[in-house]
């Protein structure tokens, strides 16, 4: 028998059909209700937002765990050489086939409707994508732990659009973190969504909506509440929090210093609130409201040990700069045949020292990106210690991406300033590479 939120969601599904109908009628322009329709329906669109995060599957073991399961960490190398095996060479290069061929053409749309396509993000469901950081041994895609193999996933998939990786992507950092810090009980609950055929939506919940950001000194409270935690904060540019089912949610857990959670999306008290932002707008970001939200002591990820979180936030940073090295790669290969097509006095602006010293500097700061994202992520998958190696990416990607996303620009003149031209949308997608926290991980 069909609950009374089954019912509720049902009719709100009607309604908002039979407004959409509406609203594309061409009466309702002939009696100027158009601008009315749009705002009625942008209503309707965040109520939807709201009781879609208290929607949601439900989550049960699908096997007991004696032990929690690791993926073993890669060798140590004598030589430093950042070559991607046979087997990361191929995923690298379908992937990559996969962002050109399909998040390329579907880019722009999705930006504009600040989502992206449920059909290529169930496409890209069927890559793995989520697969690569579970063990081999609950249904995962890799022998060892490997942090450099979702970095050259992550810049296959921004080469085609860095809105759409990010919400193809968002998912994988779920259970990548549920498979480095998650115990058996919670493995054996959620893991083997990650590995199934219906992958569930999911995000790493860190950023807060304030200046100057530090993940290690977080406003969302975590308090003991008998054998439970109550949870209460607010969290920022969530990808996909609409229709995420599960999220990973940092919270400043009393004097223990920031912890992890894994918390579900129909566990009541929480809100979410649509957060379109100026880049990587396909990626549906949303604001989570958590108003004394009750979880059981089940949740804490980890042991609420402060150097998992530590690590999280370096491993999230990776992330981003794998994302920012794709879309600065993408800017390369747009400008270099426009610069050489595109004619000025009777000859190829390329001709131009100017333009082609530009066109240089991209290419020379990109290569200096990608070697530092690899090298942090290669010392990573060694167990050695990468903190100061992340850094030095997140800097140069956050700084010089930036920078290659305004030479793009500059590069196309007027161009390069309206949509007709994918430049400017992978500028303001750039920008993310230096505020963003969490979302992604590798």
């Amino acid at each position: 028998m069909p609950t009374q939120q089954t019912i509720a969601e049902r009719g709100m599904a009607v309604g908002l059909r039979a407004l959409n109908r509406f609203a594309s009628s061409p009466v309702v322009d002939r009696l100027g209700l158009r601008e009315p329709a749009e705002r009625f329906l942008h209503g309707a669109s965040k109520t939807t937002a709201r009781t879609a995060a208290s929607a949601g599957r439900t989550f049960a073991a699908a096997q007991k765990l004696g032990r929690p399961a690791r993926q073993p960490s890669a060798k140590p190398r004598a030589l430093f050489d950042l070559t991607p095996t046979d087997e990361q060479q191929m995923l690298r290069e379908s992937v990559r086939d996969f962002a050109l061929e399909r998040l390329r053409p579907a880019a722009e749309k999705a930006d504009a409707d600040r989502a992206a396509p449920p059909e290529l993000l169930g496409q890209a469901n069927e890559l793995g994508l989520t697969m690569v950081g579970v063990p081999e041994e609950l249904g995962g895609a890799m022998e060892e732990r490997s942090a450099i193999t979702s970095v050259l996933l992550g810049e296959a998939l921004a080469r085609g659009d860095m809105g759409i990786a990010v919400a193809c992507l968002a998912p994988a950092a779920v259970s990548t973190a549920i498979s480095l810090w998650g115990d058996a009980d919670q493995q054996a609950r959620y893991l083997h969504e990650f590995v199934s055929e219906d992958v569930p939506a999911a995000a790493l919940a860190l950023l807060e909506p304030r200046a100057l950001f530090n993940p290690f000194r977080l406003e969302t409270r975590a308090r003991h509440d008998g054998n439970d935690y109550t949870l209460s904060g607010i969290k920022s540019l969530v990808p996909r929090a609409a229709d995420a089912e599960l999220f990973v949610l940092a919270a400043e857990l009393g004097d223990k210093g920031p912890a992890l959670f894994v918390v579900e999306s129909k566990t009541p008290g929480i809100s979410v609130e649509p957060e379109p932002a100026m880049g990587v707008r396909a990626g549906a970001t949303g604001t989570l409201s958590f108003d004394e939200v009750r979880v059981s002591g089940a949740a804490l990820l980890g042991e609420g040990d402060p150097e998992i979180f530590k690590h999280c936030v370096q491993l999230a940073r990776l992330a981003w700069c794998s994302l920012a090295v794709g879309t600065g790669q993408a800017v390369l290969d747009y400008v270099i045949p426009y610069v050489n097509e595109r004619t000025a006095f009777g000859e190829p602006i390329a001709n131009r020292q100017a333009v082609s010293f530009m066109v240089a500097n991209i290419a020379i700061e990109l290569d200096g990106m990608r070697l530092a994202t690899y090298r942090a992520a290669s010392r990573a998958d060694q167990g050695k210690p990468f903190g100061r190696e992340v850094a030095l990416a997140r800097r140069l990607c956050a700084e010089r991406g930036m920078q290659i996303g305004s030479d793009g620009v500059q590069l196309l003149g007027g161009h390069g300033y309206v949509k007709e031209h994918p430049v400017e949308r992978w500028y303001r997608d750039l920008r993310a590479a230096g505020v963003m926290e969490g979302a992604l991980l590798v």
